[in-house]
C-alpha cells in the first residue's frame, strides 16, 4: 500500500485524540470561515463600507435618533412639496382624462403654459449644459423629421427600413469622427446612461464568457453616475481610483494598482462631468493593451464638441480609436450633437464586443426575440430627428459652432481666473469650467448666481460649481454678463465672510457633511418623489 500524502498526516495528527464532536465543530468552524472569506473577497463593497453602513443602519435603529430622523425628514419632504406647490399654483391640475378631448389649439396653449413655468429663462443663455443650442433651422429640421416618423419602430425591420438605415448611418458617421475603421460598430440609445449601461453589460457579460463570475470596474471617481447606475442594474462591482488634486485627472498607477483578475472594464472620461477635465486616455488605453482589459472612453458630455475641435483650431490629445487600447466610446448627439433629447451613440472596435451587448431569448412561446438595447420597441422618430439633425448641421457647421463655443468657453475660463477669491479646477479640456473659493462656502456664490438667474451646477468632495458652456452661450452678450455676476457676486461673498449659505444650495453643502450616506440617499428619493407630486387645493390651505 502506497504511503499517504504527508499532508493528510498532517490532519490526521491534528485530529488524533479529538473527539467526534470536536472533529465535527472545528470542520464545520473551517468551512464557514472559507466561505466568509471568499464572500469577503468577492463582495461588491469593501469592508470599511459595508462595516460603516452597518454601523449606522444600527444607530438609526436607536429610538431618539429614529424619532429625530424622521421629524428632519418629513420638515424635508414637506418643503419639497411646497416649492412644487409654488411652482404649480394657478395652473390646473389634470388628475383624469378629460371626457371631451381638447383641440389642438387648446393643448397647443396648454404646452405653452407649461413652458412658462421655470425658473429660469435657458433660451437667453442662463442655464449651463441641459440645452445645447437655441438655432431655430435645426429645431425646425429635426422636429419636421420626428413629426414624419414619430410612430415608426425600428424593432420592425421588414416594416421600417428606412429608420434602421438611418441608425446605422448616425453609427457609422460617428466611428469615422471617432478615427474609427471598418471593423467598429455600434448602436444608438436613448441617452448617455443607456450608452454607458450598454457599454458595461457588453464588457460584463464578455467577462462572464471569460469565466470571471464576479466581475468588476475601474472608475475614476469623477465618472459619471451612470456608471455606478449600470453597477446596481447589473451586479458589477466597483473599484473607484483617486483623481489628482491639482489636475483633476484620474490618477493612472492607482488605476493600474486597481486592476486584478476580476477587472472587466476600465473607464477614462473625455472629458469628466464634475470639472471639465480630460483623463489621459493615451495612458489608460497602454495600461488597458498591457493588462489585457478593456478601455471604455466616456465622451458623452463632450464627443460632438471634441471631434471638431482640432478642425476648429484647438489642440486636444488623441482620446478615441486612433489609440488602439480603446475598446469603446459613448456620446450624447443629443448635447454638442444638437439633435433633439433621447439619442445617443454607443461605438466598440469590433463586431464580437457589440454582440455581448444584445439580449436574446431563444426559447420564449412569442417566437426568438432579440434587442440591440433595453428598449424593444424604440422611438424610430427620435432616430430620424438625430439623423437629420446632423445631415443637416453637417460638418462645416459643426466646426463653426464648436470653435464659437470653444471660443467662449476659453474667454470665460480666462476671466474667473482673474478674479480674486476663486479658482478654476485643472484645465478645462472642452467646454465645461469648474470654479471653488479657499475664502467662503462656494455654495454662497452659486445661490447668489442663482438669483441673478443662472443655473450652475454644484460639486461636491471638495465644493464647486461649473457651467457647461452650450452654443446659446454665444449670443452677444451673455459670457460677459456671465463673467459680470461672477465677479460681482464673488465680491459680496468676500465682504461677508464665514456667513452661513441660504436657499436651496444650503442642502449641498449639509449632504458633505453627513456621514451617514444613506441619509442623503432617502433625501434625493424624496426630491425624486416630489418630481411626481400633484398637488390638491387642500394643499395649498394647509401651507398657508
Amino acid at each position: 500500500m502506497s504511503e499517504r500524502p504527508q499532508p493528510l498526516k498532517a490532519v490526521n495528527r491534528f485530529f488524533e485524540g479529538k473527539e467526534p464532536w470536536q472533529i465535527v465543530t472545528m470542520t464545520a468552524s473551517s468551512v464557514l470561515a472559507i466561505v466568509w472569506a471568499h464572500s469577503l473577497y468577492n463582495a461588491k463593497d469593501s469592508v470599511t463600507v459595508r462595516l460603516r453602513r452597518e454601523f449606522f443602519r444600527w444607530l438609526r435603529r436607536v429610538p431618539i435618533v429614529r424619532r429625530k430622523i424622521e421629524e428632519r425628514m418629513n420638515a424635508i419632504k414637506k418643503g419639497f412639496k411646497k416649492d412644487v406647490g409654488k411652482r404649480l399654483a394657478g395652473m390646473t391640475i389634470h388628475r383624469e382624462l378629460p371626457e371631451r378631448g381638447l383641440t389642438a389649439e387648446e393643448v397647443a396653449e396648454e404646452v405653452k403654459k407649461h413652458l412658462t413655468l421655470g425658473s429660469y429663462d435657458w433660451k437667453i443663455g442662463n442655464v449651463s449644459g441641459a440645452v445645447y443650442h437655441v438655432n431655430e433651422d435645426i429645431s425646425e429640421v429635426a422636429c419636421s423629421a420626428y413629426s414624419l416618423t414619430a410612430y415608426t419602430n425600428p424593432l420592425h425591420a421588414d416594416v421600417f427600413p428606412g429608420i434602421n438605415k438611418m441608425e446605422a448611418e448616425i453609427v457609422r458617421m460617428t466611428i469615422n469622427l471617432f478615427h474609427g475603421d471598418d471593423d467598429c460598430c455600434g448602436t444608438v440609445t436613448t441617452g448617455g446612461t443607456e450608452s454607458i449601461m450598454m457599454a458595461c453589460k457588453a464588457f460584463r457579460d464578455l467577462a462572464y464568457s471569460n469565466g470571471i463570475s464576479n466581475p468588476q470596474m475601474v472608475l475614476p471617481v469623477t465618472a459619471h453616475s451612470a456608471f455606478d447606475k449600470a453597477a446596481q442594474y447589473l451586479g458589477i462591482s466597483v473599484v473607484t481610483v483617486p483623481v489628482s488634486s491639482e489636475t483633476y485627472t484620474v490618477d493612472v498607477d492607482a488605476v493600474r494598482r486597481a486592476i486584478g483578475r476580476r477587472t472587466c472594464m476600465i473607464v477614462g472620461s473625455a472629458p469628466n462631468f464634475p470639472y471639465g477635465t480630460m483623463d489621459d486616455i493615451a495612458a489608460l488605453a497602454a495600461l488597458a493593451r498591457a493588462a489585457g482589459v478593456p478601455l471604455h472612453v466616456d465622451a458623452c458630455l463632450g464627443g460632438f464638441a471634441a471631434a471638431f475641435m482640432a478642425r476648429a483650431g484647438f489642440a486636444l490629445p488623441p482620446f478615441d480609436f486612433r489609440l488602439p487600447g480603446v475598446a469603446s466610446i459613448s456620446a450624447d448627439t443629443h448635447k454638442y450633437g444638437y439633435a433633439p433629447k433621447g439619442t445617443s451613440v454607443v461605438v466598440y472596435r469590433r463586431l464580437s464586443l457589440r454582440h455581448h451587448q444584445y439580449t436574446v431569448t431563444t426559447d420564449w412561446p412569442g417566437g426568438v426575440y432579440g434587442s440591440p438595447t433595453v428598449n424593444g420597441s424604440r422611438a424610430g422618430g427620435l432616430i430620424a430627428a438625430c439623423w437629420a439633425t446632423m445631415m443637416f448641421v453637417g460638418v462645416e457647421r459643426y466646426v463653426q459652432m464648436t470653435k464659437e463655443i470653444v471660443s467662449v468657453a476659453r474667454f470665460i475660463e480666462a476671466e474667473l481666473r482673474k478674479i480674486e477669491g476663486i479658482f478654476i479646477f485643472g484645465k478645462p479640456a472642452t467646454t465645461v469650467i469648474a470654479f471653488g473659493s479657499k475664502k467662503f462656502d462656494v455654495f454662497k456664490l452659486a445661490e447668489k448666481l442663482h438669483k441673478k438667474g443662472w443655473s450652475l451646477n454644484a460639486l461636491q468632495f471638495p465644493s464647486g460649481i461649473h457651467i457647461a458652456v452650450t452654443h446659446a452661450h454665444t449670443q452677444a452678450g451673455v459670457a460677459e454678463r456671465f463673467v459680470a455676476d461672477v465677479r460681482a457676486a464673488t465680491s459680496a461673498c468676500l465682504k461677508e465672510g464665514g456667513e452661513p449659505v441660504d436657499g436651496k444650495m444650503a442642502i449641498y453643502g449639509v449632504a458633505q457633511g453627513i456621514p451617514d450616506r444613506s441619509l442623503v440617499s432617502d433625501i434625493t428619493k424624496y426630491f425624486i418623489d416630489s418630481m411626481y407630486y400633484l398637488p390638491k387645493p387642500e394643499d395649498y390651505v394647509e401651507e398657508n
